[in-house]
C-alpha cells in the first residue's frame, strides 16, 4: 500500500515550523488579494486543509473578518501550535485532526475551501481534490498552493549548479514515494478533468527583488535541515554535497549582487453550482 504520508518525519522536524512562517511572510503579501477574484463575503465558512501550524487559518481569519475556519492536519504537535499561537481567533478558528484523503465532514460545507503547500508532498493528490471539492459548496471556491519544485531558480557556483539538485531530487524523490513534486504544472489538469469551472493560475514571485532576502533564505535553510539527508537518499549526492549545494543557495539569497527566484502557483477553481461532480 502506498504509504499517504511519506515525508511525515520531515513534516514533524522543528524545521518545518520555521519553513512555514517563513514562506507564510515571503508568500501571504501577494497571496492575499488574489482572494478577491472569489468574490466572498466576509462571513464565509473555510476549511484550510492541511493547515500545519495554522498560519495560512490565521492569516485567512483576519482577511474575512466574520468567517468561521476550520483547519485540518495528521500532525497533532502542529495542531496544538496552532491553537496555542492563535487562541485570541478561537471563537472563529477550530484546529482539527482530520485526513485529507477522508476528511469525515458533511458534503457542501464550505465557501472556500484551501490547500496550500501540501499536494505536492502526498501520494494521490487528484483523490484529495476530489475530497475537497466533495466538502465545498456548489460554487464555492477551491485555493490551492501546489509547489512545483523546477520552479526554483539559482544562479550556478563555480563548482556546484543547483538546477541538477532540482532536476533530480524531486524526480526521484516522486518516482519511489509516489509524489508529484512538479503538481504545479500538473494541477489544472487534474481540475479540468474533474469538472471544476473558472479555474485560474497565478503566480507569486518569491524573489530576491520582492522578498526581504533574510525571509527568503529562511526557507532555503529550513529546507536544508530538514531535507539534505533525503535528499541524498534519492540522488547521487552525498550528505555533504547535497547541505553543500543548499548553503550555496542560501549565500546566493543573501549576496546583494546576486539573485534568485521561487515562482509559486496560484490555482483557484469554482465548483459548478449544478452537475460537474467528478
Amino acid at each position: 500500500m502506498t504509504d499517504l504520508n511519506p515525508q511525515r518525519e520531515q513534516m514533524a522536524d522543528e524545521s518545518m515550523v520555521r519553513n512555514l512562517e517563513a514562506q507564510a511572510n515571503a508568500i501571504w503579501p501577494q497571496e492575499a488579494p488574489l482572494y478577491k477574484r472569489y468574490g466572498l463575503s466576509p462571513s464565509i465558512d473555510i476549511l484550510d486543509g492541511g493547515c500545519g501550524t495554522g498560519e495560512g487559518s490565521s492569516r485567512l481569519a483576519e482577511l474575512y473578518p466574520q468567517s468561521r475556519v476550520v483547519g485540518v492536519d495528521v500532525l497533532d504537535h502542529h495542531l496544538e501550535l496552532a491553537r496555542n499561537r492563535y487562541g485570541r481567533l478561537a471563537s472563529r478558528v477550530k484546529f482539527e485532526h482530520r485526513s485529507l484523503y477522508e476528511l469525515g465532514l458533511p458534503d457542501a460545507s464550505f465557501d472556500l475551501t484551501v490547500c496550500r503547500h501540501v499536494l505536492h508532498s502526498i501520494p494521490h493528490p487528484d483523490q484529495v481534490i476530489a475530497e475537497l471539492k466533495r466538502v465545498t459548496r456548489p460554487g464555492g471556491w477551491l485555493h490551492l498552493i501546489p509547489e512545483d519544485y523546477g520552479m526554483l531558480h539559482f544562479q550556478k557556483g563555480n563548482r556546484l549548479d543547483p538546477d541538477d539538485f532540482w532536476n533530480e531530487v524531486p524526480k526521484n524523490f516522486g518516482e519511489k514515494t509516489e509524489t508529484d513534486l512538479y503538481i504545479g504544472r500538473d494541477t489544472y489538469a487534474i481540475l479540468e478533468a474533474q469538472g471544476f469551472d473558472e479555474i485560474a493560475i497565478d503566480y507569486i514571485i518569491v524573489d530576491t527583488l520582492r522578498v526581504p532576502r533574510e525571509t527568503f533564505a529562511a526557507i532555503i535553510t529550513a529546507w536544508r535541515d530538514g531535507y539534505a539527508e533525503l535528499s541524498a537518499e534519492h540522488s547521487r549526492f552525498s550528505v555533504e554535497e547535497a547541505t553543500a549545494l543548499f548553503n550555496q543557495m542560501i549565500q546566493t539569497i543573501l549576496d546583494p549582487k546576486q539573485y534568485a527566484v521561487w515562482m509559486v502557483p496560484v490555482v483557484g477553481a469554482r465548483v459548478p453550482r449544478s452537475g460537474g461532480w467528478a
